[in-house]
């Protein structure tokens, strides 16, 4: 999901439903020197769900998988756990959210996580969103998400589960927070503490439009943490404040943590309105930092300028896409704690479009570089995950328009692509497509054609780990498939 401001108090459950929605070429095979991907998503287990419908506009995409994460058993890179939502409705959210999970790295099986009603077990929501997963250094994983309601109410709830089989069940089912109109929280992720065992930490932002109306917005980073392994989690608190400036929001919370030190640090993007909320006056990307395990946060410390622009078909601009702009994707160098931050951004487009971009800083998030461009020039890239494995190589993926030719209307050939840094140096620089080449225009359609707010890449021991969503041509009713890889990095 991806929140933006409500205007009026009618106009609120309007803008919750607008922000939560959000034929390839023939021997469009995957590139020769790349590892195959295999299939993470089969079969449907919420097919015969019907919850969830809100009006008789509403649209479910059956047998659509998207929006992937993923996390890496640290102590074995053979066993992996994805995250992904499952059959996608156009106006918010997906049925629910499904887990697939391996010990081998290659077959993967399904769980359902239970996050929404369609979910067996599952808890009181209509439908789901926002899945995030990551796994402890004791082999726990901890799953997130979020679960919302339409119709009963306009609900919106932070929801974890743990499992301790590497993702065949999940318990500790736990609501950390829930909010009704118009309150509404919004893309929460969950990282689990890499030296601290049992130690989680899950953050989003929560826009409060109260009093509903032009001027009110406010929209603070929140955070809940459990110390024994999910069993519990702490009350929900403001972390990150916005009071300050008027009409201002976070959103993309997401924490990394420096194995060195157990330093831990929650890059974000803040965003300035207009006093009518109507156009975004200022936006930037920020990082505040904790050395007491989230006890207590620095001033946040700017990173880089928010110079995303519109995500579309850069043949028809009336077309839109839906990826990664707004959000962060950090990583931290296990060897040195250097810090990057991959993100969207129009800085060597001229505003044109956003290319993938990344920043990095060498002194413990105090300073920051100007940034470098990683996706190739005067070509539209989006949704960029980036990783560091153990040799300090920054691996980067993202989705790119290079094999988009001019005047192409009808089709909008897209592919993954693999880029890496040795040492994070960009003339060492080497790229590799790791996906077919495919039809995103195949998506479904939730505020602009959608593969996901997100994808997902890990160091996994030998390299990375990718999980990506693909298109499907001509097949309405398995429009997107998640598949994943492991990729060597040097």
């Amino acid at each position: 999901m991806r929140a933006f401001l409500p205007l009026t108090a009618v106009a609120t459950a309007a803008l919750l439903l607008a922000t939560l929605t959000g034929a390839a070429p023939a021997a469009a095979g995957r590139s020769p020197d790349s590892a195959p991907l295999v299939k993470v998503s089969e079969g449907d287990p919420y097919a015969d769900c019907t919850i969830g419908a809100r009006s008789p506009d509403s649209v479910v995409y059956p047998g659509t998988e998207v929006e992937p994460y993923l996390s890496v058993d640290p102590r074995d890179p053979e066993r992996v756990v994805t995250v992904f939502q499952q059959d996608r409705w156009n106006d918010g959210g997906a049925r629910g959210l499904v887990a697939g999970w391996t010990t081998d790295g290659r077959t993967f099986h399904r769980s359902t996580l239970p996050f929404s009603l369609c979910a067996p077990g599952g808890a009181d929501f209509e439908r789901a969103t926002d899945p995030w997963v990551s796994t402890g250094p004791d082999g726990t994983v901890y799953a997130s998400g979020e679960g919302v309601d339409f119709t009963k109410s306009t609900r919106s709830g932070l929801l974890t589960a743990t499992s301790r089989d590497g993702g065949r069940t999940w318990q500790n089912l736990t609501v950390t927070h829930v909010d009704e109109q118009p309150f509404f929280n919004d893309k929460p992720s969950l990282t689990a503490d890499p030296i601290r065992k049992g130690t989680a930490y899950q953050v989003w932002n929560r826009l409060d439009n109260d009093p509903p109306g032009p001027g009110s917005l406010d929209g603070p980073g929140y955070i809940s943490l459990t110390r024994d392994g999910g069993r519990t989690w702490s009350e929900a608190r403001p972390f990150v404040d916005t009071g300050t400036v008027p009409n201002t929001q976070t959103i993309g919370h997401v924490i990394v943590v420096d194995p060195r030190t157990g330093t831990l640090y929650d890059f974000f993007d803040r965003i300035t309105y207009s006093d009518d909320l109507s156009t975004v006056t200022e936006a930037h990307y920020a990082v505040v930092t904790s050395t007491d395990a989230g006890e207590t946060w620095s001033a946040p410390v700017t990173v880089a300028r928010d110079t995303s622009v519109p995500e579309v078909d850069p043949n028809d601009p009336t077309r839109l896409l839906r990826a990664a702009a707004t959000l962060p994707s950090p990583a931290v160098d296990p060897k040195t704690g250097t810090l990057y931050m991959a993100y969207e951004g129009s800085d060597f487009s001229g505003g044109r479009f956003d290319s993938v971009q990344l920043v990095r800083s060498t002194d413990g998030g105090r300073t920051w570089g100007s940034p470098e461009l990683i996706s190739p020039q005067d070509v539209p890239a989006f949704s960029p995950s980036i990783a560091v494995d153990g040799r300090g190589t920054v691996a980067l993926t993202y989705y790119d328009l290079r094999f988009l030719k001019p005047g192409d209307t009808t089709t909008l050939p897209t592919a993954y692509q693999l880029a890496t840094l040795p040492h994070g140096d960009p003339g060492l620089r080497t790229e590799r497509r790791i996906s077919r080449v495919f039809d995103w225009l195949q998506a479904p359609f939730a505020g602009g054609y959608f593969l996901g707010d997100y994808q997902g890449l890990a160091a996994d021991g030998k390299g990375v780990r990718a999980v990506l969503t693909e298109t499907h041509s001509g097949s309405p009713q398995n429009r997107t498939d998640v598949y994943s890889g492991s990729f060597r990095t040097r």
